[in-house]
C-alpha cells in the first residue's frame, strides 16, 4: 500500500479545484446580474461581458430587476399618495417610474411590435417596419391603450390603499421581467442574427426558467397572503395570467416574424405588465 498516495495527498487539489469553480460560479453571478440590470434598467450598473453565458445568467436573474424597479415606483406612488396627491396621481407615477428606468425602451418595443403585427406583411417586411425609428397608427393606439390600462387598474389599487397600490406595482413589474426568463428560454429562435434579441434568444434552459418561474409566482402569491388567502390566490393568479397573456404574443410574434426580436421583448415585458394588473383589478 506504501506505492499509493495518502488521500491527504489529493485534498490540497480538491479544495484548489472547488475553490476555482466556487469562484468561476460566483464571477458568472455577478457579471449576470450586471448584465440584466445594465440592460434592463438604466440603473449605473456597467455590463462587463456581452456572451451567450452571461445573457443566460443575466435573464435567469430578470426578475431581480424587476423587483428593484417595481420598489422604485411602488416607492413614489406610495409617497405621492401619503403626501395628498389621490391616487390618479399616485397611479400616474407608478407607471412613469419604469418607464423612466428603462428610457422608455419597453414601451418602444411594444409600439413597434404592435406596428409590425398591425401591418399584416411578410416577416422581412414586417421586421424592417419594426426597425424604422417612427412609430405608426399601430403602435400608438397600442401604447395609449396599455397605458390607459395601467393607470387606471392602479388607480384603483391606490384607491383601496397605499399597500394595495404598492403591492400590485411591485407584483407587476416582477411578473414582467419573469416574463423576459421565459421568453428567452431555449426552443425559441431570434429573429435577426445581431442586437439583443439575438443574445439572448434560446440561452435559459427550459426546466431552469421554469424553476425560476414556479419561485417567482410563490412569492408574489406570498406577498399577497398579507391580506389572507384570497390575496395569495389573487396575486399568484395575476402572475400566472401574465405568463399566460405573454407567452400568447411570443408565440404569435415567432409564428409571424420567424423569431424574437429586442422590440418583441419589449413587448412581452409591457403585456405582462398590464396582464398582470388586470386580472388584480378583475379578482379585487
Amino acid at each position: 500500500m506504501s506505492g499509493f498516495p495518502a488521500i491527504s495527498a489529493f485534498r490540497p487539489i480538491y479544495r484548489c479545484g472547488a475553490a476555482a469553480s466556487l469562484r468561476a460560479v460566483t464571477s458568472l453571478n455577478s457579471h449576470g446580474i450586471r448584465f440584466a440590470f445594465g440592460t434592463l434598467t438604466v440603473l449605473p450598473v456597467r455590463v462587463t461581458r456581452w456572451d451567450r453565458e452571461t445573457a443566460r445568467s443575466g435573464m435567469l436573474r430578470a426578475p431581480l430587476a424587476g423587483l428593484v424597479v417595481g420598489l422604485l415606483a411602488a416607492a413614489l406612488g406610495a409617497l405621492s399618495l401619503l403626501a395628498g396627491s389621490g391616487p390618479l396621481l399616485a397611479a400616474v407615477a407608478s407607471v412613469a417610474v419604469p418607464a423612466a428606468l428603462t428610457r422608455g425602451l419597453h414601451l418602444d418595443g411594444l409600439a413597434d411590435t404592435a406596428d409590425g403585427l398591425g401591418s399584416g406583411k411578410p416577416a422581412e417586411d414586417a421586421l424592417r417596419i419594426m426597425k424604422q425609428s417612427d412609430i405608426g397608427p399601430f403602435g400608438v393606439i397600442t401604447l395609449l391603450l396599455v397605458l390607459l390600462a395601467q393607470v387606471a387598474v392602479l388607480f384603483e389599487l391606490y384607491g383601496e390603499g397605499w399597500a394595495d397600490g404598492a403591492l400590485g406595482t411591485v407584483v407587476a413589474a416582477v411578473a414582467a421581467r419573469l416574463a423576459l426568463t421565459l421568453a428567452s428560454r431555449q426552443g425559441v429562435p431570434a429573429a435577426r442574427p445581431e442586437g439583443l434579441g439575438a443574445t439572448v434568444a434560446g440561452t435559459v434552459p427550459a426546466g431552469r426558467a421554469l424553476l425560476v418561474a414556479a419561485t417567482v409566482v410563490a412569492l408574489c402569491a406570498a406577498a399577497g397572503a398579507v391580506s389572507g388567502p384570497a390575496g395569495a390566490l389573487r396575486h399568484g393568479l395575476a402572475v400566472l395570467g401574465a405568463l399566460a397573456a405573454a407567452e400568447l404574443l411570443l408565440r404569435h410574434c415567432v409564428r409571424r416574424f420567424g423569431g424574437v426580436t429586442g422590440d418583441v421583448f419589449g413587448g412581452v415585458e409591457e403585456t405582462a405588465a398590464t396582464a398582470t394588473l388586470v386580472v388584480l383589478a378583475l379578482g379585487g
